[in-house]
């Protein structure tokens, strides 16, 4: 017997749990390779925004008042907050549920097509959705600190300089790490995709493997092939 087949005796999981577990790990962690750090050809809605993003900071540096900008900031800075305050209360009632594991099970074992597993196997199913929120927690955490950051930068700013070098390092420097906080503002919103695949395994396993292709299936559409992205290509052909 192998070491994961024993490990897998001794945990109240199905192969088919593993496999459905196993399913949204690896495409999600497969995913999130080749939508952020690949470096494909291929255009997607993130990268797009980045060009306008630069577009907005140079044009930012040359403005004497930057009220607008500011605001701006302060609009992505809530979007950030809203999603971490939301996470937690999730956080909360994931850990409040785990005390009630066994009651829980017995109702959503009445539901159709939902098997009837033990409070272990529930109690897994709770801990990873706890760990995936709990990365969502930590990925929008992180966006507020760097958007809070760019505001510094922002404050910092000077009218352009006669130093052309400096002039395109400020730029720089604030486009970069604002693009950091929207990538982790937007790996924390995925994790509320593949939260929701998660949620499926409650009920079957291979719901859980039908949902989380699902979720890939729609990130990749909304990142790859979307009118949203589209209407941003516009700008290189009319």
């Amino acid at each position: 017997m192998t070491p994961l087949e024993r490990i897998i005796e001794m945990l109240p999981l199905t192969w088919m749990d593993v496999a459905a577990l196993a399913l949204l790990v690896g495409l999600w962690a497969a995913y999130q390779w080749y939508s952020d750090y690949s470096g494909t050809a291929r255009p997607r809605l993130g990268r797009e925004m980045d060009h306008f993003l630069r577009e907005w900071i140079a044009r930012m540096v040359e403005r004497d008042n930057r009220m607008v900008d500011v605001n701006v900031l302060r609009i992505l800075t809530r979007s950030s907050q809203f999603f971490a305050s939301t996470t937690m209360l999730i956080l909360g009632a994931l850990v409040a549920l785990m005390g009630y594991a066994e009651q829980a099970a017995s109702v959503v074992a009445q539901l159709p097509f939902a098997l009837q597993v033990s409070r272990r196997l529930w109690e897994i199913k709770i801990l990873v959705l706890l760990l995936i929120f709990v990365y969502a927690f930590f990925k929008f955490s992180w966006s507020i600190r760097q958007f809070g950051f760019c505001s510094i930068l922002v404050g910092a700013t000077r009218k352009p300089p006669q130093d052309a070098g400096e002039y395109a390092s400020h730029i720089d420097r604030i486009t970069v790490i604002m693009a950091f906080a929207n990538r982790n503002f937007n790996q924390g919103l995925r994790g509320y995709y593949f939260g929701v695949a998660a949620l499926s395994w409650f009920l079957h396993p291979a719901l859980m493997i039908a949902v989380t292709l699902g979720v890939i299936y729609v990130l990749h559409q909304r990142e790859f092939r979307s009118q949203t992205l589209d209407v941003l290509l516009r700008r290189d052909g009319g």
